[in-house]
């Protein structure tokens, strides 16, 4: 087993074809084909699941990519450090939206003047789904709503995120979960923690929302609670940063429910001094 075998292994998890991963690391196809079967018979399983013209990794493949991934990370770190070169290679983030659009497009810039070398790239989506990138291995790191209390995780809290219940103009001002019992809701999809929190939020006094309307951004949330069809839980940073805020009420959820820390989390044991320099940049919250 060599570099260039791992190179081509990672190469062909991601495009899912040979032809594919030769152009992305340079070599002929059959140059790949033979050096992952070699690949295959030193370890003595199958890495792939071979279909027609297409290959996808088989359960031994998963495993094995979790640690390929971390030989070459590990490898090209060595590199930086050895030749003193600045951080480099490549940083995937991931970030909740509300996070992507107010709290970090500052810290991005700085990062990314401070550190050109390195490839910067940048996806958003609930805290679900972060998660699963993370673990996965296809996020570097992610903003997500926490504390996260998985095994193979390890983070800290970056920013405190106040909780507003927001209705249209007019509305009472509401002070717990019974006065809105079968109201319509608008929320991002099951995989969303703030989601989560907003149905805790009615469970805890024992009520429930009626229709939960799914939204693929807060903008179309705030359009709809300004038209009075439903109510929204959003930070209140997000709120205040968007046009039409004004529109709207918005309170406060009681004490126990105000508050949530954003973290930024990363898979234990792969911190990386891209992912160093980027912590270098953030706040801290207690």
């Amino acid at each position: 087993m060599d570099l260039t075998q791992l190179e081509m292994f990672n190469a062909v998890a991601e495009t899912g074809s040979i032809t594919a991963a030769a152009r992305k690391v340079h070599r002929v196809p059959s140059n790949l084909t033979t050096r992952l079967r070699q690949l295959e018979d030193d370890l003595g399983v199958e890495l792939f699941i071979r279909e027609n013209q297409r290959l996808r990794l088989a359960p031994a493949g998963y495993s094995f990519l979790e640690y390929s991934k971390k030989i070459l990370d590990l490898v090209s770190e060595a590199r930086s450090v050895v030749s003193g070169d600045e951080p480099q290679g490549v940083f995937s983030l991931g970030s909740l939206e509300s996070t992507a659009a107010v709290r970090i497009p500052g810290v991005l810039a700085n990062y990314n003047q401070r550190y050109p070398r390195i490839q910067f790239d940048l996806a958003t989506g609930p805290s679900g789904t972060m998660i699963d990138g993370v673990l996965e291995g296809t996020l570097s790191a992610s903003f997500v709503d926490g504390p996260v209390l998985h095994p193979s995780l390890d983070g800290l809290p970056v920013y405190r995120e106040e909780m507003m219940l927001v209705a249209a103009v007019g509305h009472p001002k509401v002070n717990r979960a019974r006065e809105i019992n079968g109201a319509s809701i608008y929320a991002f999809r099951a995989n969303c923690s703030y989601r989560r929190h907003f149905e805790s939020w009615f469970n805890a006094d024992h009520a429930m929302p009626g229709k939960i309307h799914e939204m693929e951004s807060y903008h179309g949330m705030l359009a709809c609670v300004v038209a009075g069809a439903g109510l929204a839980l959003m930070p209140r940073s997000m709120l205040e940063s968007m046009p039409g805020h004004h529109q709207v009420e918005a309170w406060p959820l009681a004490e126990k429910w105000r508050w949530l820390n954003t973290w930024l989390i990363w898979r234990r044991g792969t911190r990386s001094r891209q992912l160093d320099a980027f912590i270098d940049l953030l706040p801290r919250c207690d």
